[in-house]
């Protein structure tokens, strides 16, 4: 690391030129090829997914996707002429535009029963040739508007389907900026330097970007979410800025400590950059735990956010180093370069805490104290805290969003409304029963037995092209798609209807599939965790040597992942709160959000718990005094920590802003996942769990000492014996780089011992 941050700094204008390269070059191709996502929640072998691919067969021309019309009027009826002379013209001039494949009108034989059992409702289906994500906004928003034109006059009209969610979100990256403006306040406070406060903005934006654009790049040759590039940029620019963060930290440190640039730029490389390293590597680690889950959807979300990572890593320990080059002493505010220029100019040695830097604050100080006379109570109180948090996980519900929990002032969702009111609240979120192979008698029999059951308003038999060898039957549930009762339905229809028939059906429709997605996940969870949790622990056990420290992470992750679900529950699926974030009704939680989120927090949560256990297993080396190792450690990290979660906060918390409703929901459940994680385990449950088992934090069996390998996260002397006491300088004395390493990173500055 050292040769590498050495080289970097004394040839930063070609490592600045080659980053360039590398964000400018895969820019340009990317403008040329585009990119290709697509949203694809069936599973193979699921019953779904089979009815799927048989639809597929039977419509072999459907492509792209529809927007609904919808329209109510307040007196007399959807057929009178009045309302017709408003909607055909409209409908006619949208079906000559460009870029449109069919309009499905009520006023003519193919669109018949578009017009509700009380003549008021009606709505018309605009099917685009190209999918949602390749339309183009101006085409959405030209629909949009020639159909509003039809309002007023007591006739409300109306638009939802996906391109309408497209075109009516906000502008791409407004979540990525709303998070870089809040980060950059906090850096600028934290730093006092414009310049100081840029360097990890700049170098998670060159990670992120490059990321982001590969990501497009490789939808093209394999099938990626619509939501992975954010979810990649969530995850990308909140580590990217935290790693820059500390090795910036670290290099003003060493400025202020006296030494040159190049040499406080390498040693800051040298020590917090290895602890990036390490940091990423368990952030990639746990976002591959999801691949276990098997399921093709969360593949695509493994590789924008993981690529995005290594990006923000690798611009981290590269480009940082130049950029520290280019920059100097100026990455100091201009409070401490004068006051360190009065220091060399009186003659006296350089220190620590001098030109402005702040000593740990009272405040942590004393809190550390706190813990360490009473951690019962302090252990007993935030854990009391995490599991009121966590009660809400209890109820969790998977499924999936719809249009219904947009907000009451959206578009899509007043159609959604129109839609339940005029047809039945199952109309948003119809059935197909798919025959392979039968005869028409035998459908028909099929779909007289399916409309008699229970919770079903409606089944008919769908005309296909001849010569598929498939019929469809289109099931309109009595319930919303969000229902419990509908997924019981759905079991019902494949128990007692297709499978007494003796016929090869299925049960589809994108109710099903998220059905089946969600029963999958669940099943899948369990395998998932374990995975993820017994990767982290083996990590820390190689690292720190002791069999306390991962199991104890483990347990804080699980209860910080419960009580993070539970705040989920409590907003999106209980609604508590949830009008004052843009959300509408409640609804169940989207159901790959538990392995996206788990793989997020277990990675982030391993970060904290690296940076605040590091600190208490030095100063255990070197004194054996477990009370002092936790006390020495928790004053001497909280403040990074929480400045460096106060960050991730922030850009986490920005998404929900995005647009999208699963990235809000990921965006909010990080945010509350990381306040809970900093403010309250690593602040609190962590060190008062230490205190309490004591010299047991670094137990390790003698024959787990002599066969694991030796690993270090921050570099020491390489003759120094695993286990050995690390030198500390004394007062007033300036350490050597394998002293100082572990020295706490803050964000104010560096701190005085």
């Amino acid at each position: 690391m050292e040769s590498l941050a050495r080289w970097c700094y004394r040839h930063r204008l070609v490592v600045l030129v080659l980053w360039v390269v590398a964000l400018l070059g895969p820019g340009v191709l990317s403008s040329m090829k585009g990119s290709d996502y697509t949203n694809d929640f069936s599973l193979p072998d699921t019953d779904s997914r089979r009815a799927y691919d048989l639809m597929v067969s039977a419509f072999p021309h459907a492509s792209g996707d529809p927007t609904t019309i919808v329209w109510r009027t307040d007196e007399g009826s959807a057929r009178d002429p009045e309302v017709r002379g408003k909607l055909e013209p409209v409908l006619t001039e949208i079906a000559g535009m460009k870029g449109i494949g069919r309009v499905v009108s009520p006023y003519t034989p193919a669109g018949a029963d578009a017009i509700s059992a009380d003549g008021r409702s009606a709505y018309a289906t605009v099917v685009f040739t190209e999918r949602a994500e390749q339309v183009p906004k101006e085409l959405v928003e030209a629909v949009m508007e020639r159909a509003e034109d039809a309002r007023g006059d007591g006739l409300r009209v109306e638009l939802g389907g996906q391109p309408i969610v497209h075109a009516a979100g906000p502008p791409g990256g407004t979540a990525e900026l709303v998070g870089i403006v809040a980060a950059a306040i906090v850096l600028f406070l934290a730093f006092g330097s414009l310049f100081a406060m840029l360097l990890p903005l700049v170098t998670a934006l060159f990670g992120v970007g490059i990321g982001l654009i590969l990501t497009g790049l490789i939808s093209n040759g394999t099938e990626l979410a619509t939501v992975a590039p954010l979810i990649g940029s969530l995850v990308g620019l909140g580590v990217g800025i935290d790693y820059a963060l500390f090795i910036v930290t670290r290099h003003r440190r060493g400025l202020l400590n006296g030494r040159s640039p190049e040499e406080s730029a390498v040693t800051a490389l040298n020590t917090s950059g290895r602890a990036v390293l390490f940091a990423g590597a368990t952030v990639c680690i746990a976002l591959a735990g999801m691949l276990v889950t098997g399921i093709g959807f969360l593949n695509g979300i493994v590789i924008a956010a993981s690529l995005t990572v290594v990006l923000s890593v690798l611009a981290a320990v590269t480009l940082l180093p130049a950029l520290l080059g280019l920059l100097g002493i100026r990455v100091l505010s201009r409070k401490q370069r004068r006051a360190l220029q009065n220091t060399a100019a009186a003659g006296a040695p350089p220190a620590s805490g001098t030109a402005g830097d702040q000593a740990p604050s009272g405040t942590a100080a004393r809190w550390s104290t706190f813990v360490e006379r009473r951690p019962r109570a302090v252990g007993a109180v935030a854990l009391l805290v995490m599991a009121v948090l966590a009660l809400p996980v209890l109820s969790l519900r998977l499924g999936a969003t719809d249009h219904g929990n947009h907000h009451e002032s959206t578009t899509t969702r007043k159609a959604y409304d129109l839609l339940a009111d005029g047809f039945g609240p199952g109309f948003n979120g119809p059935l197909q029963i798919v025959v392979e192979g039968a005869k028409p008698a035998e459908v028909t029999a099929l779909a007289e037995r399916a409309k008699a059951m229970k919770g079903v308003v409606r089944a008919e038999v769908v005309p296909v092209p001849p010569g598929t060898g498939v019929s469809v039957i289109a099931v309109v549930p009595a319930t919303a798609p969000q229902d419990v009762a509908t997924y019981r339905l759905i079991d019902d229809l494949r128990s007692d209807v297709v499978a007494p028939s003796g016929l090869t059906g299925h049960v589809g429709g994108v109710t099903a599939v998220f059905k089946d997605f969600a029963e999958i996940t669940t099943d899948r969870l369990p395998y998932f965790v374990v995975t993820v949790v017994g990767l982290g622990c083996l990590l820390l056990l190689i690292a720190f040597r002791s069999l306390g420290v991962p199991l104890l992470a483990a347990v804080m992750n699980l209860i910080a992942a419960a009580a993070s679900f539970g705040v989920l529950v409590a907003v999106f699926q209980w609604g508590w709160g949830s009008e004052l974030i843009g959300f509408g009704k409640e609804g169940p939680i989207s159901a790959f959000l538990p392995a996206i989120m788990l793989s997020l927090l277990f990675g982030l949560s391993m970060d904290y718990q690296v940076f605040l256990v590091s600190r208490m297993h030095e100063e255990w080396v070197r004194t054996g005094d477990n009370a002092r190792a936790v006390r020495t450690g928790l004053t001497e990290t909280s403040r990074v920590i929480n400045s460096a979660a106060l960050i991730m906060i922030c850009v986490f918390a920005a998404f929900v802003f995005s647009g999208d409703t699963e990235a809000a929901m990921v965006g909010a459940g990080l945010a509350a996942a990381v306040a809970l994680d900093a403010f309250v385990l690593r602040t609190a449950l962590v060190p008062a769990a230490m205190h309490l088992l004591g010299r047991a934090n670094w137990w390790l069996p003698g024959f787990l000492d002599r066969i694991l390998p030796h690993f270090s996260v921050e570099p020491g002397d390489p003759g120094e014996k695993p286990g050995s006491p690390v030198p500390r300088p004394r007062p007033g004395e300036k350490g050597d780089d394998a002293a100082t390493a572990a020295e706490p990173m803050t964000v104010a500055g560096a701190e005085r011992r």
